[in-house]
């Protein structure tokens, strides 16, 4: 394959959209912005790329719930694309408003029935910096090779309410030592078992409440200038990990 072409997702009200192709084009893919219209009438296709991402924001202002307009014109609008870019092995990720988006759309099939995000435990929107430890029996394909990282969050609606042992957890909420038994502000939303991110059991199905498009390079860390440099941020594995499977399709 000459080149990995992934489909970035807009709709009114998404705002990390630049960002997350910034982190994309880093990690060697082409990046299209394209909005839900052009999708919904066919101007622009599914079919033509490998990566799909569904950034963060506040799709339509997340008026009813967070991303649940948006969940619902891929649902209703483009059900059978979208499970034909299921079926043809290709990857999705939703970050944040997009982790909302999939999971009331039902792009997480095994999970949507039984999983729902609500509002932050503090009732508020918290913005801050959170450690995250990556379960290694996870079959996500873009945590591979990862132990914990160091991300920023963004959300006011960001705890996952689901029933204990749910599959293919992805990555926790953490104290600095690993510890993903820890309560807040450590976990910043309430999550149940400090869930940060999930994925389908193929792993190529990944959604996150973290930003890791705002931790790309190392000058975006709060403490950059007091320790010591490192060459990437830890959010671009992430990405590195997208596009080096793509090329496998």
């Amino acid at each position: 394959m000459a080149s990995i072409k992934t489909l970035m997702l807009r709709a009114p009200g998404t705002n990390c959209d630049g960002e997350t192709a910034f982190a994309l084009e880093q990690a060697g893919s082409q990046v299209e912005s394209v909005h839900i219209n052009e999708l919904l009438h066919r101007t622009k296709l599914l079919s033509d790329y490998q990566i799909m991402v569904i950034p963060g924001g506040f799709t339509y202002g997340d008026d009813i719930s967070g991303g649940k307009i948006l969940a619902n014109e891929l649902r209703l609008k483009l059900g059978e694309e979208m499970r034909k870019l299921v079926a043809d092995g290709r990857l999705i990720l939703g970050i944040c408003n997009g982790f909302q988006v999939m999971v009331k759309a039902g792009i997480l099939p095994e999970l949507s029935p039984q999983l729902t995000l609500a509002s932050n435990d503090s009732g508020r929107f918290e913005c801050r910096w959170v450690y995250l430890r990556v379960n290694e029996t996870s079959p996500c394909i873009f945590t591979r090779g990862i132990d914990m990282m160091y991300l920023p969050v963004a959300h006011g609606e960001g705890k996952v309410v689901t029933e204990p042992g749910i599959p293919n957890i992805a990555l926790r909420y953490a104290d600095e030592t690993g510890n993903t038994n820890a309560s807040y502000p450590y976990n910043p939303n309430g999550s149940v078992d400090n869930i940060a991110g999930i994925c389908d059991a193929s792993g190529r199905i990944f959604a996150l409440m973290p930003h890791p498009e705002r931790f790309i390079r190392w000058t975006q860390h709060p403490r950059w200038t007091r320790e010591p440099a490192k060459e990437r941020g830890d959010g671009f594995r992430i990405f590195k990990n997208a596009v080096a499977w793509a090329k496998t399709i």
